[in-house]
């Protein structure tokens, strides 16, 4: 029977999922719709740059700094307090990103001049994500509070409204891109309206659990109340220690505006799958474990704080290493079969493989600091996460701009970003490791090396199986739709089974991955 974390990351994970086969869906949509061209790419920086800020501000250093101090409140205070601060700290969220919107707005041009330079010898493109951009702006403001309210709710070990809020944003843009273009000028900003319009009903939707746990309050700004204060404090170093993918993956949407045609759209449907296996499991596993981690702390429990930790990277090298072997190898079929319609054609397939093969290198390190942040968070130590990061961005932005200086002519720029944004996450995760395992918080418990050489056999055998049909890429771009779907769902099947009936065969089972008891 699932019990415990693994309940509630398989309620995290389960929900996830359908938002990200409906984002898949969206963005099939949207390729075949739009295609890969300058209407694709201005709306792409236009909806990249709000949602960037949401991971950085609200999702990332907000609910990282808030939800060990909410824990500590709920452990050590009245419930009153609790709404208190809960009512304090998205009063004080949710001016702070008003104003940050309302300048966002405002200064546009100025925005999309930082965000996409290469756009500027473009005045038709740039002007183009100048407008998106005004329209997709509030939506920061209406999805930090709903990271808001997913915090609170998180703390009370309710996770399914917040990881459904997204099925909501996927949905309203694939009616958007449907049946709405034909009411707007230029057709993409149609997606823009559905992204504001998608902010405010996740918002309504947090509001009957918030009731429901008795947390729904009026949200009051204050920056006197000493748990606000204690929020900030935590937030600064935050803001960069929870968010170095963001960065990187900004990074890479800046640079790549100056390179070839298309690179931007590359980049970020490859993105968009690696985000599959990162969303569905790394992140919902990261979510799970900072609030059980944060009341192990509280509660002075260092074994139990360890034995989480540790169960946490267990089922990373369980799930991940699979899932990397798979994208490297299906990069080509999986792409055919998900974006190659309309004007998505197979030359945009064989780039954007690429370029998932390269940033597919990097799921690891990816998983890893959604994985091991926590362990830092939870003990409210900002300053480590922080020093990770300055080192792994400043990798990236060495190599990214290495990359683009030597390949910006050629069509194999897109594909250096890609891995260099994979090596800076490993080299985060590695980072965060050491300092855990040096300073004696981690410490690993017996059967890591057993563990490690199953994985590994089961994984290679998982990939001789893959090899025939990934290896036959023309058949996948000549098929028809509906074979390519069943033919891609058929091959994941069998490489599942083939995976985990290895490690069946190897002795590995479902008991060893139980869960470490509660204190």
């Amino acid at each position: 029977m699932v019990t415990g974390l693994l309940r509630h990351i398989f309620t995290f994970g389960s929900l996830t999922f359908v938002s990200r086969i409906l984002g898949l869906a969206r963005d099939v949509i949207i390729a075949g719709v739009f295609g890969s061209g300058a209407q694709t790419d201005a709306f792409i920086v236009a909806f990249k740059i709000p949602n960037f800020m949401r991971r950085v501000t609200a999702e990332g250093a907000f609910s990282q700094a808030f939800v060990p101090v909410l824990t500590d409140y709920r452990t050590h205070h009245t419930h009153r307090e609790v709404r208190d601060l809960v009512a304090y700290s998205a009063g004080s969220l949710g001016l702070a990103l008003l104003i940050v919107s309302l300048l966002g707005m405002a200064g546009a041009p100025a925005v999309v001049s930082v965000f996409a330079p290469g756009f500027s010898d473009d005045p038709e493109r740039f002007a183009l994500t100048v407008d998106l951009l005004r329209v997709t702006f509030p939506y920061i403001l209406f999805v930090s509070l709903v990271a808001c309210a997913g915090a609170v709710l998180h703390t009370c070990n309710r996770f399914a409204s917040f990881a459904f809020a997204p099925v909501l944003l996927n949905a309203t843009m694939i009616a958007a891109a449907l049946w709405a273009t034909p009411w707007f000028e230029q057709p993409i900003m149609a997606l823009a309206v559905a992204v504001a319009v998608a902010g405010v009903l996740q918002v309504l939707l947090q509001l009957p659990f918030l009731y429901r746990e008795g947390l729904l309050v009026l949200p009051r700004p204050s920056l006197r109340h000493a748990g606000v204060r204690r929020v900030m404090r935590l937030m600064g170093p935050a803001v960069l220690g929870s968010s170095v993918m963001q960065i990187n993956l900004l990074v890479d949407t800046i640079l790549a505006s100056f390179l070839i045609t298309g690179s931007v759209s590359w980049l970020y449907f490859s993105d968009r799958l690696v985000e599959f296996p990162l969303g569905v499991f790394g992140i919902a596993l990261g979510t799970v474990l900072l609030p059980r981690l944060s009341a192990e702390h509280a509660s002075r429990e260092p074994e139990r704080f360890s034995r989480t930790l540790d169960w946490g990277l267990r089922l990373v090298v369980l799930i991940v290493a699979p899932a990397t072997a798979g994208l490297i190898i299906l990069a080509g079929p999986m792409l055919a079969t998900l974006f190659q319609y309309g004007a998505f054609g197979p030359d945009d397939v064989a780039a954007a493989s690429w370029s998932l093969a390269a940033y597919s290198l990097g799921l690891f390190g990816f998983v890893l600091v959604k994985v091991l942040t926590p362990g830092y968070f939870s003990r409210e130590d900002m300053r480590t996460p922080v020093h990770c990061a300055v080192v792994a961005v400043a990798v990236n932005l060495v190599l990214s701009v290495t990359a683009v200086w030597w390949l910006h002519e050629t069509p194999y720029g897109h594909v250096a970003l890609a891995a260099a944004t994979a090596v800076s996450a490993t080299v985060n995760s590695a980072l965060l490791f050491t300092g855990l395992y040096r300073r004696r918080v981690y410490r690993p418990e017996a059967g890591w090396l057993r563990l490690g050489a199953q994985v590994l056999v089961a994984t290679a055998v998982m990939v001789g199986v893959l090899l025939y049909p990934a290896l036959r890429l023309e058949a996948w771009l000549e098929a028809g739709v509906l074979t390519r779907v069943f033919a891609l769902v058929a091959v994941v099947a069998v490489a599942a089974g083939t995976y985990f009936g290895t490690l069946y065969g190897l002795g590995v089972r479902p008991h060893q991955f139980r869960e470490p008891p509660a204190g």
